[in-house]
């Protein structure tokens, strides 16, 4: 459950694509990297998405799984109630306080992944299979982390036309 949490955190899936994601939809290109060319379940939208060396890390550790080769299938996933079941009561050990579901790894994968790094709202909208991009915004309205940074990097720029305001 956790590994595959992680993944979604890793590359946005929601948890229906993880569940649906066939090992013949993570695909070579350029020779050395890997990505998932899926539609998403959702809105039908085709969604691609470079795999980070984590994420590429977690494929690996269950190619040889049973279900996972018998099925052809990237994970063995469960239901999603059974994932947030298990999510909840990871939670409750840990002492996390927020209720944790699925959808907070499609969530981290938006913000603290992508977003908070530098990654283009137009970017990560087209890696989350989003129609449009106010569905992204959504996301980016909670980074005023990212608006100080942004900020503050301008501010040691000391744009010329900045000061002659």
């Amino acid at each position: 459950m956790r590994d595959i949490f992680l993944f979604s955190c890793y590359t946005g899936l929601a948890y229906i694509d993880i569940y649906q994601l066939k090992r013949s939809e993570i695909i070579d290109k350029n020779g050395d990297e890997k990505w998932i060319s899926i539609n998403r379940q959702k809105t039908g939208t085709a969604t691609r998405v470079p795999l980070l060396p984590k994420a590429i890390a977690l494929l690996i550790k269950y190619e040889n799984h049973p279900q996972c080769i018998d099925q052809n299938k990237a994970f063995p996933v469960s239901t999603n109630q059974k994932m947030n079941a298990y999510l909840k009561e990871i939670a409750d050990i840990c002492g996390i306080k927020i209720p944790l579901s699925y959808h907070i790894a499609r969530h981290t994968f938006a913000t603290t992944i992508t977003l908070q790094n530098g990654v283009p709202i137009e970017t990560v909208s087209k890696m989350l299979g989003h129609k449009d991009i106010r569905t992204t915004q959504h996301y980016a309205k909670t980074l005023d982390i990212k608006v100080g940074r942004d900020m503050a990097a301008l501010r040691e720029k000391n744009c010329p036309n900045i000061s002659e305001i």
